[in-house]
């Protein structure tokens, strides 16, 4: 077993001037997915076991050193809910470099974002006070790493404070998507990018000149199938969307609102995932003049947000009602800005005709044309309108869509925008 390895391995290592000979080559390189070197296995190990065995570092410690005392060199921290022995930087360092400065170098490298480990967002170390020798800071493995290593099935990250996302996903097809040619044209246009793009930055050497990314704007009137097209492109991609919540992201507190973010990135692309900011006004706003720190530091946000979508590697899709809400500087560097306007009479007729369920059927005085013709509302609202005239059918035991029902639906999708309602 690999925990009773490691601590036969540790033991070794722990008296001063000792060497072990036992290899890790191989314990995580299926898990991970990366071919894993010797002491990177060793520090694999090192940051799971706290979280199966608690008491694992201070038996051995107790063993190798019966009489206690304490080993600064040792490193390690308690913490308050786990009272066990917990393993930091430094416990690497000592275990697998001793006093060889040239080793300790190489090691410390290890938890440098240049590493696979900060890459794939596997391993890192928690964050020291200013200060403080950076490899004093705890091993730490994600939840979803320890899950995989523990189960062997991939798990996706938990909504929370420090993770704010949540995947989205449509059961909707393209067909299901109703938009003007040239708006289908720019969209089909980031599913290209996304098949050559391995080609285009590296064998014709489009890497040197371009940022690595894709960044995209969609803006238009809410419910004119902005998230639904972001989701729909990452159903044909095969990558999962992640949809910001930017309430959850925004901090009173200075420099939290990069911390947070940073996360997201890291892990979307570690994973190849499509970064959705919803309404993005908020973050990516237009840069105001510096009248107070407040606003130093709103606009500190939006230059880090700046440089950080334009630094990642994968595909970011914006969304706004209105494009001049975007600052100038985000938008010369999208590679797309797509239009999504509200639907003509064209798009409506084919949306009211997309949207009914197959099962059900229309009072005789049911127009569609006229509904398309008279009543100018979204897709979404739509969408609504049907659903409202559905759920009034089935609480009449009826399979048939009344026309009083539809232009009752039609009257709420007014009232909500506080819009005159005259029916046709």
């Amino acid at each position: 077993m690999p925990y009773t390895l490691l601590k036969q391995f540790l033991k070794e290592s722990l008296p001063q001037g000792k060497q072990s000979y036992i290899s890790f080559e191989g314990t995580f390189s299926e898990v991970i997915d990366v071919p894993v070197s010797h002491e990177e296995g060793v520090i694999l190990l090192m940051a799971t076991v706290p979280h199966i065995l608690p008491g694992f570092y201070d038996d051995i410690i107790k063993e190798v050193f019966p009489e206690g005392g304490n080993i600064p060199q040792l490193g390690g921290i308690r913490l308050e809910s786990h009272r066990g022995f917990y393993p930091t930087g430094e416990t690497v360092l000592y275990i697998l470099a001793k006093d060889d400065i040239e080793k300790r170098l190489m090691l410390q490298n290890m938890f440098m974002p240049g590493h696979w480990f900060y890459k794939k967002n596997i391993l890192y170390l928690s964050d020291v006070r200013e200060g403080e020798p950076q490899m004093s800071g705890r091993l730490q493995l994600s939840q979803e790493v320890l899950h995989k290593i523990f189960y062997g099935e991939e798990v996706l990250p938990r909504f929370s404070s420090t993770f704010p996302a949540k995947e989205v996903f449509t059961a909707m097809d393209w067909d299901d998507l109703v938009l003007n040619q040239n708006s289908l044209k720019q969209i089909q246009n980031i599913a290209l990018w996304n098949k050559h793009k391995d080609r285009l930055m590296n064998d014709w050497k489009m890497g040197r000149k371009i940022a690595p990314g894709y960044r995209a704007l969609f803006y238009g009137p809410p419910g004119t199938g902005k998230t639904l097209t972001a989701c729909l492109l990452g159903k044909e991609l095969g990558k999962s969307v992640f949809r910001i919540d930017l309430s959850a992201v925004v901090s009173k507190y200075i420099g939290e609102t990069e911390k947070n973010l940073e996360k997201i990135f890291v892990q979307a692309e570690s994973k190849e995932w499509i970064l959705l900011f919803d309404e993005a006004d908020a973050l990516f706003g237009k840069r105001i003049q510096a009248r107070s720190s407040n606003d130093r530091y709103a606009n500190q946000e939006v230059s880090y947000l700046l440089q950080r979508i334009e630094s990642f590697n994968g595909l970011v899709i914006l969304t706004s009602n209105f494009k001049n809400n975007i600052d100038d500087a985000f938008l010369r560097r999208f590679n797309n800005v797509v239009a999504f306007y509200k639907p003509g009479f064209e798009e409506r007729l084919s949306l009211w005709q997309k949207n009914l369920p197959d099962n059900v059927k229309l009072e005789e005085n049911v127009s569609l044309e006229l509904l398309a013709k008279s009543y100018d509302i979204t897709g979404a609202q739509i969408l609504s309108v049907i659903t409202y005239a559905c759920l009034q059918a089935l609480g009449n035991n009826s399979n048939c869509l009344l026309n009083e029902d539809i232009l009752a639906g039609i009257e709420l999708e007014y009232l909500k925008e506080e819009k005159h309602f005259k029916k046709v």
